[in-house]
């Protein structure tokens, strides 16, 4: 007669370390598995082909295939020049401080390096029309600055025609000021961007 209960007693603790075995395991188990591989991702739903809602109403036809302009921003890590490439024009611009002192449309000495290499650009993209534009920040006049940004692209223009020596190149040249920022003139940082010359050309087709 008391056999029975201590065989009972026998089968639950054997039930109770099987199943905190199991648990140990199963949670282990999960530990060891990298993030996010838990299976929770459902079938793909189902597409109707023949659903109304997927089909062009009557005498509806699709728009045109269009090129996307596709944009390329490179930057110089100091910030000094930056290249924007599209599928139609090439442009760089040069921060004033690289190329003039303070308030001034004189070229310094690194100046020239930086348009030759601009001037080899445009050779290899034999490029036909240069537009030559230069900005300032807002700080002083606007007339001031309209008159400054044009005396610095002419100086930038002035080696350009100089180191390519090509009658058929037409440029165009001009001072815009502090029209066109490219940056917060609230700050310094941003002034230092606003205040630059640009130079663009279109690429060369195919």
């Amino acid at each position: 007669m008391t056999s029975t209960p201590r065989l009972t007693l026998a089968l639950s603790t054997t039930t109770v370390l099987l199943a905190t075995s199991l648990y140990s395991a199963a949670s282990a188990h999960a530990d060891d598995d990298p993030p996010g591989t838990e299976i929770s991702a459902a079938a793909p739903v189902k597409v109707d082909p023949n659903d109304p809602d997927l089909k062009l109403p009557d005498g509806a036809t699709l728009a045109q295939a269009k090129v996307l302009d596709i944009k390329s921003v490179v930057e110089d890590q100091s910030g000094d020049e930056r290249r924007e490439d599209t599928n139609t024009s090439v442009t760089f611009a040069l921060q004033a401080e690289v190329l003039f002192g303070k308030d001034s449309a004189k070229l310094g000495a690194e100046a020239k390096s930086r348009i030759t290499g601009i001037a080899e650009e445009i050779k290899n993209q034999n490029a036909t029309r240069v537009r030559v534009f230069g900005f300032t920040d807002n700080l002083g006049s606007s007339a001031h600055g309209d008159v400054l940004s044009k005396k610095r692209a002419n100086a930038v223009h002035d080696i350009l025609t100089e180191t390519l020596n090509d009658a058929g190149i037409t440029y165009e040249v001009r001072g815009y000021g502090e029209q066109y920022p490219i940056a917060d003139n609230s700050t310094e940082a941003g002034r230092k961007k606003n205040r630059r010359v640009e130079v663009s050309f279109p690429r060369t087709e195919g």
